[in-house]
């Protein structure tokens, strides 16, 4: 291995995370390489002062926390009566687009009842899922026995 190679993949090392034989290659670079096994030892040592170091925590910082998490946000009234507008406006957006959609329902000789449910068809007709749905497989295509 080359001295850049293992220089960029030490950090890696010392974290555990290298595999078993990209590991074995350094070792081996290691024995090798005067320059390799000084900046080895100058890592080692930054990573075993780091670990060592404790970050102190502000005073009052738990209590903040869970302060802030304990207040529910209410919601301000006119925030309520837009949320209530906007679920009105959509349902009854819907129901327009839905009637202009499947037109309105003509009563038949079956009667009106059948003819308000032929509304609810279960996919809009010309759609790829009423092509899906009334797609009758051939018989003797390979797929059934």
């Amino acid at each position: 291995m080359e001295c850049q190679a293992v220089q960029a993949q030490m950090s890696t090392w010392l974290d555990d995370e290298l595999s078993e034989a990209a590991g074995a290659m350094l070792t081996a670079h290691l024995e090798r390489c005067e320059a390799c096994r000084t900046e080895w030892r100058k890592l080692s040592a930054l990573d075993a002062a780091l670990s060592n170091l404790a970050a102190p925590v502000p005073m009052g910082l738990a209590e903040k926390v869970v302060a802030t998490l304990r207040r529910p946000r209410r919601r301000q009234g006119w925030q309520s009566a837009a949320l209530a507008a906007c679920l009105v406006l959509g349902i009854a957006l819907g129901g327009a687009v839905a009637r202009t959609f499947y037109g309105p329902a003509t009563p038949t000789e079956a009667g009106a009842e059948v003819a308000s449910l032929e509304v609810f068809h279960d996919f809009p007709q010309g759609s790829l899922g009423a092509v899906l749905a009334s797609y009758q497989p051939e018989e003797g295509n390979g797929n059934h026995p």
